[in-house]
């Protein structure tokens, strides 16, 4: 399953010419288009239902105005969590990237929950990140960066690239190595 993550979520969709990159795409295309055009596997919560209920009594998202506030979302496609363990002893900090690329996904997922489309995303805000890590590890931005990188690659520096803060942590529900709270601005 690890490897499927891998080939889903890493890199340049390899059918692209180098000119093609999502960077350059991206003035030509919407948030919706360009993750169809990377061949982002973004699930679809309003058919699954949001995952989280299954760690405890939340909602997926509120909206107040034009914000959007995503409840916490981890490296998950279904009921299997895609990266468990600690980073800096059962997981090296390249897995750790991908476990927060998986969880971005996923916040594609709840965006689209949320509001019915990418291409509401007025801007990222900002995300609290927390990373299961070992007492001694200092990579943890490392690691994040998987997530916003992928944000940079759907909505562009300017939409997706918002506030940051990691924080290496002891556990996470359900042994998840990383999990992101983010907020959102929509358009009207």
């Amino acid at each position: 399953m690890q490897d499927l993550v891998i080939a889903v979520c890493r890199g340049p969709d390899p059918g692209l010419d180098s000119g093609d990159e999502p960077t350059n795409l991206r003035g030509t295309m919407t948030p919706e288009q360009l993750a169809l055009h990377m061949g982002l596997d973004i699930p679809d919560f309003a058919l699954s239902g949001y995952y989280g209920a299954d760690y405890g009594t939340m909602k997926p998202y509120h909206l107040v105005g034009s914000l959007l506030f995503l409840s916490g979302h981890v490296a998950q496609i279904g009921t299997e969590v895609t990266h468990k363990g600690r980073v800096g002893a059962d997981l090296t900090t390249e897995q750790g990237y991908l476990a927060a690329r998986q969880t971005g996904l996923n916040v594609l997922g709840g965006i689209r929950q949320a509001v019915g489309s990418l291409d509401r995303v007025k801007s990222l805000v900002r995300t609290l990140n927390f990373v299961v890590c070992t007492p001694d590890y200092t990579e943890v931005h490392k690691v994040s960066s998987g997530l916003s990188d992928l944000m940079v690659e759907v909505f562009g520096p300017e939409r997706g690239l918002g506030g940051r803060a990691t924080i290496g942590v002891m556990a996470l529900a359900g042994g998840v190595c990383f999990e992101t709270w983010a907020t959102v601005e929509l358009n009207g």
